[in-house]
């Protein structure tokens, strides 16, 4: 089979279309013949080399799949590395069939990203009705989809966004305010002025002062989701802040509810395929490339000047 194989950690130009076996299914495991694979900035970090899991050389990046079964249903799928493929074996309890009314563009967005942003804003924030709540990146992957599930949900929110065009975007996609965050300088400023006061939550995947600019926007017992950081740049808490406004800084990634029955995913899944199937939740894409062009993929990642959703096409 065809496969995307990185040799060594880099820049895009690792990225090397190669011949390679096809894999073969373990215990609990199914064999997918991929239709399209997704593009996420947690590709970018294994590139880099700066995964929260390390992972060994050679490796086949990518993380979420549209593809079909051997006996012949379509499913999204997560996997654990492999997806840049032809084929590529997936558990059995991390691919859901995919509903008749709901596309495989539509759909590749779902396991990975739809599945972060819900939890990030209901199982981690624990958003509810009135709450004001920031978004980053909201014209992004996670970012376009949390917009929309964040405002049917009844929350206020303040998307922000690094250009005008992706401010509009996320104004058009249900955000009550779209702030500039090409600038970190200020931030928290801005954010409460477009909020009208201070905000009960917020998402964070930048890092860096846009973490601590974040956090000072927050109310007293504000609650701040953190799931990356996106600039490279790691920063400490202060604690001093936490304890003087009560406020709750929580972790997330999504691998770690892969294995936990208490939150299973087959039941966000469930929400997301009903908000795309009936019209209330927008696939925002931002470009399918032919597999053997991951390295572009990838550079339109990197250049933040796309919108929504990147994925490979593995058939062309």
């Amino acid at each position: 089979m065809r496969a995307i194989v990185m040799r060594e950690f880099g820049g895009p130009e690792v990225l090397q279309l190669e011949d390679v076996n096809d894999p073969e299914p373990g215990r609990g495991q199914i064999l997918l013949d991929v239709r399209l694979a997704g593009v996420n900035y947690a590709d970018v970090h294994v590139r880099g080399n700066t995964y929260l899991a390390p992972v060994e050389l050679p490796y086949i990046p990518g993380n979420e799949v549209v593809g079909v079964t051997p006996n012949g249903k379509r499913v999204v799928a997560l996997t654990q590395g492999g997806g840049y493929a032809e084929k590529v074996a997936v558990h059995r309890m991390l691919n859901w069939e995919i509903p008749d009314d709901v596309s495989d563009e539509q759909a590749v967005p779902l396991a990975l990203q739809g599945n972060s942003a819900w939890h990030l804003l209901f199982t981690v924030a624990q958003i509810t009705k009135g709450e004001k709540v920031v978004i980053p990146a909201a014209a992004g992957g996670v970012g376009s989809l949390a917009v929309q599930l964040a405002n049917r949900a009844g929350a206020t929110v303040i998307a922000l966004a690094s250009t005008p065009e992706k401010r509009e975007l996320a104004l058009e996609l249900g955000a009550a305010a779209a702030v500039d965050s090409s600038d970190e300088e200020g931030l928290a400023e801005r954010i409460r002025d477009a909020a009208g006061g201070d905000v009960q939550a917020a998402l964070e995947m930048t890092g860096g002062p846009t973490l601590h600019e974040t956090l000072n926007a927050l109310a007293p017992r504000g609650r701040l989701a953190v799931y990356g950081f996106a600039s490279g740049r790691l920063t400490d808490v202060p604690i001093h802040t936490l304890l003087e406004k009560s406020i709750t800084v929580s972790g997330f990634w999504l691998p770690r509810l892969y294995a936990d029955r208490n939150l299973p995913l087959k039941a966000s899944m469930k929400s997301l395929f009903d908000a795309v199937g009936n019209g209330s939740l927008k696939m925002v894409h931002g470009g399918t490339y032919p597999l053997a062009d991951a390295a572009k993929a990838h550079n339109s990642l990197n250049s933040r000047t796309g919108t929504g959703k990147f994925s490979l096409d593995t058939t062309k």
